[in-house]
């Protein structure tokens, strides 16, 4: 009750709006324009066809690497890491992305 706040990690989708407006374009595009609109269609595909847990260990990955760690992404120094970069994420939140990245890993 009087514990610190547990950060909640939302995983927030709006891939399909994306796919929506560059079909759109594509259908009215130049065909200099096709070969760009084409690839940004089909990453977000991609990224829409990934389940929440896949989101959230490369959101592990990348924050990680942009922090400069390299080591296993479950190791003490890790979560250390991740709530550095992300001061208001909880040790018990740090701990449970970073076992289902390195499950992703597996």
């Amino acid at each position: 009750m009087f514990g610190k706040t547990e950060t909640i990690f939302l995983v927030l989708r709006g891939a399909d709006e994306a796919a929506r407006s560059l079909r759109e374009a594509l259908a009215n595009a130049h065909p200099e324009d096709r070969p760009g609109l084409e690839l940004a269609l089909r990453l977000v595909e991609e990224a829409d066809a990934r389940s929440e847990t896949e989101l959230r260990g490369h959101w592990v990955r990348r924050t990680l690497s942009e922090v400069g760690y390299a080591g296993p992404v479950d190791s003490v120094a890790a979560i250390k890491a991740l709530r550095g970069a992300e001061p208001g994420l909880s040790l018990r939140s740090a701990v449970q992305l970073a076992k289902e990245a390195a499950a992703l890993e597996a």
